[in-house]
């Protein structure tokens, strides 16, 4: 062991002695950061990383560039932004650089100004700005994105297709004030609500996607896709489970809604075990890669890749001897997590994220990469480890542990570059985040400096050289009760190649086969169906065969029949359970901790006034649910821009099969899903069979009542020749 470490430590040593001269193909866009020692909620903290106060995220970084020869320029100095010293009105905090399709500019988020004097609190929030002037010897101009959200925190901003703007933002769903903040699902902490797109000269403003718990880094991959990562965590509200717990549930969304004793959940089952249930408790908690359409359609995690492609272990929903808790057949390099994705401009459809645990290490872990070019079946989606596994762990404080021999230091925001090399930032503190100084004077443990990564010892990736002689700053502010000063390096984080690409197609809704049919056979115009929905704030949701799932998933029930119609069953026996409608919840802003603190998001009974009239009654089934049909179908008007999770049940309303995550849909949008859990390649049948195709009687019968409601209003209104 003491030869491996040796020949691993010079191994190391020589490559660091190449760290003075890194050539690039391209100039590297980069921010620098004040180190914030505290790893909850604040600036590099895996979630609820994006507000903008002085305890959260500390004054004094700036945007850099720097260019192939190695020179850097500090463009937000240059265009009078920012300050050393007391950082007060004109100091600022830069984060998420992104680079137009043709190369000439960039846009970023950034923080403006900080408490006057001790114990004077400055609301303080990200907001976008673009910059120009990139090039060596132009003049550097920085412009405030007109039209965004004010008084509201936007990060992560990408440039779309057509030029537009996603980012993120807390913005409420619908902009109501009273809701603000929304809480995340764990720790009740605030939290983004989405994607959003700006169309910043026409202020056009919309919702491309839903986010209970957070969205994270979007990114346009090179097929049009708009990727992300997202916080999937839909699980009952743990901290109503807690001693002593505040919790409770206002009457309703509204502005006028007051406070209840109440503090029931209905979705999805309890996170413990009942005692005397045949319900085994359930939790999620996980940060995957996503997908959308640049319209905000089609929302899915990436090519369908979920927990039996990506974990290694999760348990079954009931006590039942058929139902097997997940374990994958053969060898897997499993990942919990897959955080800050970057597409490799070489290889188009390949992925490179960071593992990293949720707490302790600033969002930093272990490089991971997985290929998911949209023509890749997730059943051969796996991830690699780019380097040890031990990267994703730390000594705690409680508990120290001496650092392993194999331990490479921590990697956050890889950049796979337009020539194949590959940069990071990177930090060798093997200890949980912390401070080794004091609150007025923090020494920061961690250290983020921008280097290559190149192949080492065993064929990992290890961090090379720095790109820059390191950036220091002497800084003080108030946050707000004591004043912080901190003379030393910044981070070096968030970097992008500035350079011109290929401007994708841009990526929108699609109607499928299946669904079309459904029109053509009922002479329902499929553009004056849409105009409705959107014109109503609904989508339509379809689902082909209820009753079939994907053959990995035995972890909930996958012998199931419609009474009277399709039935679809499994090799091994084991239970028939009879499905007979869809319940579907809508997620409302209800769960309140204190009175003036926000609100979490709960799972509700679909109750929106405009799908519940449009949507045929359901007397015989649960609340907000439809029957399924023979050929185990369901089609259903639901609410758009809004969360959504169903399950299917029993005749007499018992939960069979619950959807695991939170689903968003845009106005106008008809989305089709080929069962429950979707199929990959094949589904539980024996023998089994891929995807169901059929025409959805459900869509037909709801296409015909539409069809049919919309001559009575002709009708009604005296303009019979119009039919």
């Amino acid at each position: 062991m003491l030869i491996r470490i040796n020949r691993l430590a010079a191994a190391l040593a020589l490559i660091a002695c190449g760290a003075n001269a890194q050539t690039l193909p391209n100039p590297i866009l980069f921010v620098t950061q004040f180190p914030v020692s505290d790893d909850f909620a604040t600036i590099g903290a895996v979630f609820a990383n994006h507000r903008g106060g002085s305890n959260l995220v500390g004054r004094g970084g700036d945007l850099y560039i720097r260019y192939p020869d190695g020179s850097l320029r500090n463009l937000t100095a240059e265009a009078g932004y920012g300050n050393a010293g007391p950082q007060r009105a004109n100091s600022i905090a830069v984060r998420d650089p992104a680079v137009s399709w043709d190369g000439t500019k960039a846009i970023f988020s950034m923080v403006v100004g900080a408490p006057p004097q001790q114990y004077q609190w400055t609301d303080s929030y990200w907001q976008l700005y673009e910059v120009t002037g990139l090039g060596q010897g132009q003049t550097v101009t920085i412009t405030k994105v007109a039209n965004q959200p004010a008084n509201r925190n936007n990060i992560s901003p990408v440039y779309l297709s057509d030029n537009s703007i996603a980012f993120v933002s807390d913005r409420t769903r619908n902009g109501a004030a009273h809701l603000y903040p929304q809480l995340d699902e764990y720790e009740s902490t605030p939290t983004p609500t989405g994607l959003w797109r700006l169309q910043p000269a026409s202020g056009r403003l919309d919702l491309l996607q839903v986010s209970v718990s957070g969205a994270f880094n979007p990114i346009v991959d090179s097929y049009g896709r708009l990727l992300f990562t997202r916080w999937d965590h839909l699980q009952r509200d743990q901290q109503n489970d807690a001693a002593g717990t505040t919790a409770f549930n206002w009457s309703s969304e509204a502005a006028d809604s007051v406070a209840t004793a109440d503090r029931s959940e209905v979705f999805p089952e309890p996170r413990i075990e009942v005692p005397g249930s045949n319900v085994y408790g359930y939790t999620i908690n996980h940060f995957f890669p996503w997908m959308v359409n640049q319209d905000g359609t089609e929302e899915e995690t990436l090519n369908h890749v979920g927990r039996h492609e990506l974990h290694s272990y999760f348990g079954r929903s009931f006590n039942d001897p058929a139902l097997v808790d997940f374990s994958p057949p053969g060898p897997r390099q499993a990942i919990l997590n897959f955080l800050q994705m970057r597409e490799d401009p070489t290889t188009p459809g390949r992925y490179y994220g960071i593992d990293a645990p949720e707490f302790y290490t600033h969002a930093s872990g272990q490089l991971v990469r997985i290929d998911a070019a949209p023509s890749v079946n997730p059943d051969t989606i796996a991830a690699t480890w780019l380097n040890p596994r031990v990267n994703i762990n730390f000594s705690p404080d409680y508990d120290p542990q001496p650092q392993p021999a194999d331990f490479t230091g921590r990697f956050r925001n890889p950049l796979p570059l337009s020539d194949g090399q590959l940069i990071a930032a990177h930090a060798t503190e093997w200890r949980e985040a912390g401070n080794d100084g004091t609150r007025a004077n923090p020494q920061p443990r961690y250290q983020f400096r921008l280097k290559r990564v190149v192949a080492g010892p065993g064929g990992y990736l290890v961090a090379a050289g720095n790109l820059t002689p390191g950036i220091s700053k002497s800084v003080s502010y108030w946050d707000p009760d004591v004043e912080v000063s901190y003379n030393g390096p910044l981070w070096e984080l968030s970097p992008v190649e500035v350079r011109a690409r290929p401007v994708p197609p841009g990526t929108a809704f699609q109607l499928r086969a299946p669904e079309q049919a459904a029109f053509t056979a009922e002479n329902v115009d499929v553009n004056a169906f849409r105009s409705y929905l959107r014109a109503n704030g609904l989508a339509v949701l379809v689902v082909r065969n209820a009753t079939t799932r994907d053959r990995a998933d035995r972890q909930q029930p996958y012998n199931l029949r419609v009474p009277g119609g399709v039935q679809t069953t499994g090799a091994g026996g084991g239970q028939l359970y009879d499905i007979a409608h869809m319940q579907f919840f809508q997620g409302d802003q209800i769960r309140g901790m204190n009175l003036d603190g926000g609100r979490r998001v709960l799972a509700q009974p679909l109750h929106d006034k405009p799908a519940l009239a449009a949507n045929a009654p359901n007397p015989s089934g649960p609340a907000g649910s439809t029957a399924i049909a023979a050929d185990g179908s369901v089609a259903l008007f639901v609410p758009a821009q809004r969360a959504l999770a169903w399950q299917s049940t029993a005749p007499n309303g018992t939960p069979v099969v619950r959807e695991r995550y939170w689903i968003g849909f845009q106005p106008g949008e008809i989305r089709s899903c080929d069962g429950c859990h979707g199929v990959n390649q094949q589904n539980q049948a024996t023998p089994s069979a891929p995807a169901a195709t059929n025409t959805p009687q459900a869509l037909r019968q709801l296409l015909a009542r539409w069809r049919d409601r919309q001559v009575d209003l002709i009708f009604s209104n005296g303009v019979e020749e119009r039919r």
